[in-house]
């Protein structure tokens, strides 16, 4: 979280409600996001009725926030559970018929993860990349593309959902810098996600249309794994400035990065480069290097298909644990956030963010 964002939480901590407690204690704010200056924030009363009362204390949030130093302008609403939350929305569904490409308006480049297989570590680093391109000051929005396995609420910490103050345009949640949109927020954690074709179309429009993103400088998408319909939906119908892909560096997963790579090549889409994830792990203990996947494999191939190879990362302990706790490892200071600040700095030094 930004110390903007950290000033206003503190900030609104202070108004105190009738009843006890403050509108953090009370868990009442949903969707509080920083940009350029601008704050904006829910604030989720318990009912319609409370709500229709709250409107001075709405102001007064509004009028706190606004004395932080760093803030230019505070916007709050008023929303209650009777109020269209997003979660109420229909996600999913036939695409409907667009007029230009299905790219938010203030996304200024748009990047693919993907990779040829699951469990090479793709949402991993997306999820750390897009933290160390914020650390480096850019703007940055992440989307959780992984219809069917969505990771990335939990990477960044995410327990809240997204608002939507008119039943139409869905507020995303923001975390480490970083604004998140994920299905997995919308949705139970254990609740499976059972859909075709059509319907995955319908929710990456969805998702990247009807969130308002803001201004992003970057807007990485987390692909699911594999050469599917979301893939060749967001390709073909979205003007992907570039795309990424993650693989380790055993056989099995080289043959379906391949597979990737050549998919992105069919459907036109700019390959920036490959990144080799688990290439080696160091044994805390002896200090021995073992490579348990293999050696060199996604160098090779990079070297071999003329793309550039952007990263070797190797297994981490902390990269796990970061991920499973929602505070992802490039927002510290050790050996693999600097790794993920030098993936960020190469990005942006050349040009692409």
């Amino acid at each position: 979280m930004t110390d903007v964002l950290q000033a206003a939480r503190a900030a609104l901590e202070k108004l105190e409600l009738p009843d006890g407690g403050n509108l953090i204690s009370r868990d009442m704010i949903r969707a509080l996001r920083a940009d350029s200056g601008a704050v904006r924030f829910v604030i989720e009363a318990p009912s319609a009725e409370l709500a229709r009362l709250m409107e001075p204390l709405r102001k007064a949030a509004e009028e706190v926030v606004s004395r932080v130093e760093g803030v230019t302008e505070a916007h709050a609403v008023l929303t209650a559970p009777e109020a269209k939350p997003a979660p109420s929305l229909k996600i999913g569904g036939h695409a409907k018929a667009q007029e230009g490409p299905m790219r938010p308006p203030g996304v200024k480049t748009l990047i693919a993860v993907g990779s040829g297989k699951g469990g090479v570590g793709k949402s991993t680093v997306s999820s750390n990349l897009a933290v160390a391109l914020a650390r480096a000051g850019k703007r940055v929005g992440l989307l959780d593309a992984d219809i069917h396995g969505p990771s990335q609420p939990r990477m960044f910490g995410l327990t809240g959902k997204p608002a939507s103050p008119d039943g139409k345009t869905i507020t995303p949640l923001t975390a480490h810098g970083v604004t998140v949109m994920s299905i997995g927020s919308m949705l139970a954690e254990e609740k499976a996600v059972i859909w075709r074709g059509p319907m995955l179309m319908g929710a990456l429009q969805q998702l990247l249309m009807q969130v308002d993103w803001g201004t992003q400088d970057v807007l990485i998408v987390d692909l699911p794994p594999g050469t599917g319909d979301v893939q060749m939906s967001l390709c073909q119908k979205s003007a992907v400035d570039g795309a990424i892909v993650v693989s380790t560096p055993q056989d099995v997963a080289l043959l379906d990065s391949r597979k990737a790579l050549d998919a992105f090549q069919t459907l036109k889409t700019p390959v920036l480069g490959l990144i080799e994830n688990m290439a080696v792990f160091t044994c805390p203990h002896c200090g021995k290097d073992s490579h348990i996947f293999g050696h060199g494999g996604v160098a090779k191939e990079a070297e071999k298909l003329g793309v550039p190879l952007l990263a070797q990362l190797p297994i981490d302990l902390d990269t796990r644990l970061g991920g499973d706790d929602g505070t992802p490892v490039a927002l510290g200071d050790g050996p693999m956030a600097q790794a993920y600040a030098q993936l960020a700095d190469r990005l942006i030094r050349g040009g692409i963010v």
